[in-house]
């Protein structure tokens, strides 16, 4: 059966929005920010900050599960840290080779590694040997670091090593996230691997979706931005899958509402600054799909209190009701 699986985002898609989007549907798993494994086993507070779902069974209060991700460059400093994660609660690890932060490459983690095969598969096989069998280990990487030619020698190592599943961002370290997403390089990765390849990369609607399982051959879609930019694209995706006819989830009044729910989330940060910065951060990404968010963050975007920022949100909400 076709899963989907909420991306993660590093600062975007944090415990707070893996809760708003879980309650809004359509995802079967997500999973966490990365923990930047270096030189030593963490403490547990360090896991509970960048997943504190695991003080619920490794859930969201929605009941997904949410799989810890761990990224560095030592195994064996990675195996212990799995470890730990899976004592912990996690319900499945998953291993980062598709960062392309210049900051986390320049120190031996993320898709730098994607040059070295062997190294995938070093990395895997001690995480898979150290967690217990019972919780499953995955990977996510992109199609190389400057260039497409060790797609599928990589994905290789990572299978041999022991992984039960394979997520695949469609582009290159070096292509960033400019478009297009190359879907058409999964197709013989998929053919070639035992697991479960699951594709990433571009899905910003219901059309994408369908057509990136199309071109690439993949059940299995992660998607990120593109549900960060429409909230509704999740469970747009699950009535598409059950094959029901499907319209936009939400209208700019429902977004409204939604902003006003994560601000009252958020407030678990206890930094006014920083609860700021998300909700200018996650409006901005909503102009992609709504052009009123795009009058919205311009309107707050020099605001450092949300307080200040849910005043003009209140504003936009009265004229929306008003409107419809």
């Amino acid at each position: 059966m076709a899963t989907l699986t909420l991306a993660p985002m590093e600062g975007v898609v944090d415990v707070y929005m893996r809760d708003m989007l879980t309650r809004i549907g359509g995802f079967d798993l997500c999973v966490s920010e990365f923990v930047r494994v270096s030189q030593q086993r963490y403490p547990a507070s360090v896991f509970y900050h960048l997943c504190p779902e695991l003080k619920n069974g490794g859930r969201t209060p929605a009941g997904v599960p949410v799989h810890v991700q761990i990224m560095g460059g030592e195994a064996g400093v990675m195996a212990d840290n799995a470890a730990f994660a899976a004592e912990l609660g996690a319900p499945g690890i998953d291993i980062n080779f598709g960062c392309p932060a210049k900051t986390v490459n320049r120190h031996d983690a993320g898709a730098t590694l994607l040059q070295w095969p062997d190294r995938l598969y070093e990395i895997v096989s001690k995480v898979r040997r150290a967690v217990p069998e019972c919780v499953p280990v995955s990977a996510k990487m992109r199609l190389g670091f400057a260039d497409k030619s060790l797609a599928l020698e990589n994905a290789l190592a990572v299978e041999a090593a022991g992984a039960g599943k394979l997520t695949i961002h469609a582009r290159t370290k070096m292509e960033g996230y400019r478009p297009p997403a190359h879907w058409e390089y999964l197709r013989p990765i998929r053919e070639r691997l035992c697991i479960p390849v699951v594709a990433n990369g571009e899905i910003w609607t219901v059309a994408d979706y369908e057509k990136c399982r199309e071109i690439s051959g993949c059940d299995d879609v992660m998607v990120g931005r593109g549900v960060i930019a429409r909230p509704g694209l999740g469970g747009e995706i699950m009535a598409s899958r059950k094959g029901s006819i499907h319209s936009p989830a939400f209208g700019w009044p429902e977004i409204v509402t939604l902003i006003g729910e994560y601000r009252q989330l958020i407030t678990g940060m206890g930094n006014p600054p920083r609860e700021a910065g998300r909700l200018k951060q996650w409006t901005k990404l909503l102009g992609r799909t709504y052009p009123a968010a795009t009058d919205l963050f311009m309107a707050i975007r020099r605001f450092d209190d949300p307080r200040d920022i849910m005043a003009v949100v209140k504003k936009m909400e009265q004229r929306a009701m008003a409107a419809a």
